[in-house]
């Protein structure tokens, strides 16, 4: 009888033994979670701060943002039930930076058209008293080809960087 219950004593003292170690796994897990939870919460701490300025950042930190989502989708789970939004990047941000880029653009536009006017009444001023219509003809032609090569360049990465804001804004809705 002493042995019987020597043993429920020793297989009660294993059960409690193994119910403190799993308990204190799943607190060790719980914690290298949060701890991982709190490295992604910093490793975008910049990319939210770089995205207020440039429009375009989003752009260079989404990719890794979608890697790091697919590689850990619980701590990704968790960052977003406590945003209340996809972390890092919210519909609302991608939208806000997709309006920025195109008051940015706007304002460069005015600009741009204000210095080539500005250059070409200069070229015209300049020119006029010279008497050589063709060297103030070329003149004015090449301030006008400088124009539209900028222009188209700066142009061209407008609309690129627009549709990619767009494709993100899409697949956030």
């Amino acid at each position: 009888m002493e042995i019987f219950l020597a043993g429920i004593v020793v297989a009660v003292a294993i059960v409690v033994a193994g119910s403190q170690i799993v308990t204190e796994l799943k607190r060790g897990g719980e914690e290298r979670l949060r701890a991982r939870q709190l490295s992604i919460a910093a490793l975008f701490a910049p990319a939210l701060s770089q995205v207020q300025d440039d429009p375009k950042a989003i752009l260079a930190w989404q990719p890794l943002a979608k890697t790091l989502r697919v590689q850990f989708p619980q701590e990704f789970a968790a960052l977003d039930a406590a945003t209340g939004s996809a972390f890092p990047f919210t519909r609302d941000l991608i939208v806000a930076s997709h309006a920025k880029w195109t008051i940015d653009w706007l304002a460069w536009e005015r600009a741009h058209d204000a210095t080539y006017k500005l250059k070409a009444a200069e070229a015209q001023q300049m020119l006029a008293g010279s008497g050589d219509s063709s060297v103030a003809r070329a003149k004015l032609d090449a301030i006008e080809g400088e124009k539209l090569d900028v222009y188209q360049r700066r142009y061209e990465e407008y609309v690129r960087v627009s549709k990619s804001l767009e494709q993100l804004s899409a697949a956030h809705s």
